[in-house]
């Protein structure tokens, strides 16, 4: 139950911040998510030959990712016959509607995805999986959904156990910058008080792999973006 609660706290505080939650992300990040976002549609296109029949985005948000998987897949030639977004926030899901009317959304979690077994190409989830309380619970349910050979990919502000003088860089940006501008912006400042916690109370890089490989993924490729503050990993369904 008290998973369940946490969870609800979780969805709650995204449905309230939806209608700022694009700005906020924009500024916060002076946009640099764009590049991150689609290089990991990019590394995933170039592995994955195959055709893709579907492409599902977990933890959707508005659908940002949803975007940048059919913006890329444009440039590298490649066809796509159905892109799903799937998100327990109704807030977060009507925004996207909005933004991406040719995509459907669902409205679901993480851990119980409404779609068949081995459907998915490509299962992708942007700066959600830090927000699932039964993460592993998730892993396996990704593992259910994606074909052998398909792929997971996952951008995340992961743990960083480093020190120096960039990390306390990061450290001032993610603690107190971050909070006052987002709370500023979406006139909820517990919500982005919440974002530097989670990271902390998160996995390093390395561990976050443990747990895929758990779950029947083998990672191909690792890379951190600006500082270590944000990591790609794309893994492949064994």
């Amino acid at each position: 139950m008290e998973e369940q609660d946490k969870q609800k706290k979780i969805v709650k505080m995204f449905d309230d911040i939806a209608g700022t939650y694009d700005r906020a992300n924009r500024v916060l990040s002076m946009g640099i998510d764009i590049q991150w976002r689609k290089r990991a549609c990019d590394e995933t296109f170039s592995r994955y030959a195959k055709p893709i029949e579907l492409i599902v985005d977990v933890a959707c948000g508005t659908g940002d990712m949803m975007g940048y998987w059919a913006k890329q897949a444009k440039k590298a030639g490649r066809e796509i016959g159905k892109i799903l977004g799937v998100d327990p926030s109704v807030g977060m899901t009507d925004v996207g509607k909005q933004k991406f009317p040719e995509f459907e959304f669902v409205i679901s979690e993480a851990t119980s995805l409404p779609i068949a077994d081995a459907s998915a190409d490509i299962l992708s989830i942007s700066y959600g999986i830090r927000n699932v309380v039964r993460r592993q619970d998730a892993f396996s349910e990704f593992a259910r959904v994606v074909k052998q050979g398909g792929y997971v990919v996952i951008l995340e502000f992961t743990k960083d156990d480093k020190k120096g003088f960039f990390f306390g860089v990061k450290d001032f940006y993610m603690n107190k910058i971050l909070p006052f501008l987002g709370g500023f912006i979406s006139k909820n400042k517990e919500a982005y008080e919440y974002l530097p916690n989670s990271i902390e109370g998160f996995l390093t890089s390395s561990m976050l792999q443990k747990e895929l490989d758990i779950a029947g993924f083998e990672t191909e490729f690792v890379k951190s973006f600006s500082m270590d503050i944000s990591t790609l990993v794309i893994a492949k369904k064994r």
